[in-house]
């Protein structure tokens, strides 16, 4: 149905929208946000449904500035969602899939002084989408920055710099290597400079290069360079340098200008531990989508910096880009302000078979797939100091193509550790990656001496008001090395604003129409922020259990305490402690302690100046201590709390019995649906309802405080005995994916006024088991 001339230069759109972009066009009004974890697509892996899928078609004029005559002219996508055709000026340029990761065009034969038109057709779906199978809401669209740029007919076409500490981690070792293309037709005889300056402006190193490049073709050129005692990038000391790339003509004008910053620090795997510049480091991390509920998928930089402001507060130090590069004004910031990136290339066709034998990880005909998303994630993002990892993808099963994968990778970057979770042990993930393991596991696997670490890609699933057992992760992953840490799922819940009945909430799969398709409800909503970055209620758990600063009592007489320092890099004193004594929740004593020294990885003993106390009856005492940051940094804001300690000191008085008989006294009145409980001068009132168990008033004074009371609400997942007569059926056959499925086993259900989930484990026709799959049956009998 979209209109197949509209590329024409002489096609009429008048009529049309003018639509802001970046945005998915669904979130624009046009369509409907479908939401899946999995399995959006039916069919043969590669098959794509022509009766839905919806075509976006787009047209924008420029004009092409006088000062690009004679430049090479490049249209950059920073992600189109899933697949799109180019025109300009109504001649087809060329096509490209791949959601997440750029795509260029050189539409230098195209354009024209003066006006010019480009057209771009979106497709929703392509076959692609099999390898875009991800958890998030299915949307469409140019949905990153999309530009022109122009640059000389010989240009610094691609560069790529490492910036890494020597053996002793000391001083640094520089390496630059810039690829120069000609594109003209003559050979071309120019200067090739690099340069080196530090925060302060200041001109580390500096080495110019003469080339000679026949028309046509593309140089490499390579620079090397030691650097004395260089300040080390890590997230909690995140010191960069501007490395200038400059090109000069002959005669020595100016050509091209590119600049980057870089850290200098070294990531390895030794003595089995994941180590930068040498220090084993803990990821306290947390997977994030990139969701933006005014612009779907599109994040602004502005919710980019809220973003690392929250996890700074929070105590988060890395981040899994599930799972999909992430904008590349993400990697800008987290080299900026200090985060561990895990860097995942978009690779998950969970909606189909895992299976040795059926998954498109080792299929021949797919690696190409593979290879094009990993290839074009690495390339764009080698040169970030915050990329610690390479991550070749989530939930896509296992095979010949994701060994082929690890393979390039660590060919093209030998100076990462390259992870992918499905491999579990095998040789093609550097790390153990395991997926929500249990505490006894990750126990299990630290009982003896490994030669990888073992990181959580996904933990504490929060859902609800949950990551409850967090500390109980932590306090086994403190004590065993070979422990080091994780993501819990995810940031933020993926909710888009819906109004119904007047009032606007978070609404989630379903709840925008379609009800023909299969939708995963509310299991979108699991982050530890809201959609509009409000902090969830777990938010507050996470920041205490994966604060790096530990407090215990050591002796109360003298006020004692021992402080343990859990930062890799980081001494104390760039920390202020402050102390409240507290009686009950009435402050007595307090003050602050300036003196913190204690080294990255050791501990100090402290005395805190507590008065003598002559303990009062039944009240309890609290020694209350914060650690503050002392200046404004980009790892730690002034003043931000970065820990905290509650302790309760072992000092207390009985409380004094109470003499019943000179309390109020209370009369009561029954009926057969009521209670009544009055104060003695009918000052308050609560009435109790005998036919439901629950408060239906209470009042002070004439004034009903309450609006209902509280209603038992009690579940559990039912065992084997609970099904009875409550499930439908516990055998028999179920239409799965237009598939008719056995129902071999019923693991657990789970009623609502709405529908009844099902958690089986099914067998289809061929015999194939499709483990825990996940069955809506509605209300209706459907």
């Amino acid at each position: 149905d979209r209109p197949l001339d509209f590329y024409r230069v002489d096609y009429d759109d008048q009529d049309w929208t003018t639509l802001d972009v970046p945005v998915n066009w669904e979130i624009a009004g046009f369509g409907i946000p479908h939401y899946l974890d999995s399995g959006m697509l039916d069919g043969p892996p590669g098959f794509v449904d022509p009766s839905y899928n919806p075509v976006g078609s787009y047209r924008k004029d420029f004009v092409l500035p006088e000062s690009w005559n004679g430049k090479e002219v490049f249209l950059h996508f920073g992600s189109v969602g899933s697949a799109v055709y180019l025109w300009v000026n109504g001649q087809r340029v060329g096509y490209s899939q791949g959601s997440k990761v750029p795509t260029e065009f050189n539409i230098t034969p195209y354009v024209t002084n003066g006006n010019n038109l480009i057209a771009a057709e979106v497709y929703r779906w392509s076959d692609g989408s099999y390898l875009e199978d991800v958890d998030f809401w299915r949307l469409s669209g140019i949905e990153r920055d999309v530009y022109l740029f122009a640059t000389p007919k010989t240009h610094i076409r691609d560069f790529y710099l490492r910036s890494r500490l020597d053996a002793n981690f000391v001083d640094g070792v520089f390496e630059a290597a810039l690829d120069v293309r000609n594109s003209g037709p003559d050979a071309q005889t120019l200067q090739v400079e690099v340069e080196l300056i530090d925060d302060r402006s200041k001109s580390i190193l500096r080495e110019r290069k003469d080339v000679t490049i026949q028309g046509g073709d593309e140089t490499p050129i390579r620079y090397r360079h030691r650097v004395e005692s260089p300040r080390p990038w890590t997230a909690e000391t995140p010191d960069l340098y501007t490395v200038v790339m400059t090109l000069f003509s002959d005669d020595g004008s100016v050509l091209q200008v590119l600049q980057h910053r870089v850290g200098f620090r070294t990531v390895e795997i030794k003595d089995g531990l994941l180590k930068v510049n040498g220090v084993p480091v803990l990821l306290k991390g947390v997977n994030r989508h990139e969701h933006n509920p005014e612009k779907g998928r599109y994040v602004s930089e502005e919710l980019m910096l809220e973003d690392i402001r929250l996890m700074k507060k929070l105590n988060i130090n890395a981040v899994r880009t599930s799972h999909y590069p992430n904008d590349p004004r993400w990697y800008q910031l987290t080299d900026e302000y200090g985060l561990y990136v895990v860097d995942e290339a978009f690779v998950e066709s969970n909606g189909t078979s895992f299976s040795p034998d059926e998954t498109l990880a080792g299929k021949p005909e797919w690696r190409g797939a593979h290879l094009d998303r990993t290839k074009r994630m690495v390339e764009r993002d080698k040169n970030h100091a915050s990329v610690i990892m390479w991550s070749l993808g989530n939930e896509a099963g296992d095979g010949s193509n994701f060994e082929a994968t690890y393979a390039w990778t660590k060919e093209r970057d030998s100076s990462r550790p390259v992870v992918y979770e499905m491999a579990d042990l095998r040789s093609h993930t550097d790390v153990f990656f395991p997926m929500y393991a249990r505490i006894h596991t990750l126990a299990n696997y630290a009982a003896e001496k490994r030669t990888r670490p073992l990181i959580l890609s996904e933990y504490a699933h929060a859902m609800g008001n949950s990551v409850g057992n967090l500390v109980d992760y932590w306090e086994l992953i403190k004590e065993k090395d070979q422990l080091q840490g994780g993501f819990i799922w995810d940031w933020v819940d993926q909710g888009l604003p819906i109004e119904r009945n007047g009032k606007t909430y978070w609404g989630y799969g379903g709840d925008f129409g379609a009800s023909e398709y299969r939708n995963g409800g509310n299991f979108s909503i699991n982050g530890l922020v809201a959609p509009d970055r409000k902090l969830n209620p777990h938010a507050w758990e996470v920041k205490k259990v994966y604060q790096s600063i530990d407090t215990r009592l050591v002796d109360w007489e003298t006020g004692t305490i021992e402080i343990i320092n859990r930062y890799g890099f980081t001494h104390l004193d760039a920390f202020t402690m402050h102390w409240s004594l507290k009686a009950d929740d009435v402050v007595i004593s307090d003050g602050e302690y300036l003196g913190l020294a204690t080294e990255p990885n050791n501990s100090e003993r402290i005395d805190v100046p507590l008065p003598k106390l002559n303990p009062e009856p039944g009240v309890e005492y609290f020694l209350d201590i914060q650690y503050k940051s002392r200046s404004d940094a980009a790892a730690f804001p002034a003043g931000l709390i970065v820990a905290e300690e509650q302790i309760k000191l072992p000092i207390e008085r009985p409380k004094t019995s109470v003499d019943v008989r000179k309390t109020a006294k209370i009369t009561r009145e029954q009926t057969a649906e009521q209670l009544f409980l009055r104060g003695e001068a009918n000052d308050f009132e609560i009435v109790f309802d005998l036919v439901n168990g629950t408060i239906s008033s209470w009042k002070y004074r004439g004034v009903e405080l309450i609006q209902e009371g509280p209603v038992a609400n009690f579940w559990r997942p039912p065992t084997d005995n609970d099904y009875g007569n409550n499930m439908p059926q516990r055998q028999g056959v179920w239409r799965h994916a237009g598939r008719d499925a056995k129902i071999r086993r019923v693991e657990h259900w789970q009623n609502s006024d709405r529908d009844v989930e099902v958690y089986a484990t099914s067998i289809l026709p061929a015999g194939n088991s499709m483990l825990v799959t996940k069955y809506h049956i509605f209300g209706n009998g459907e």
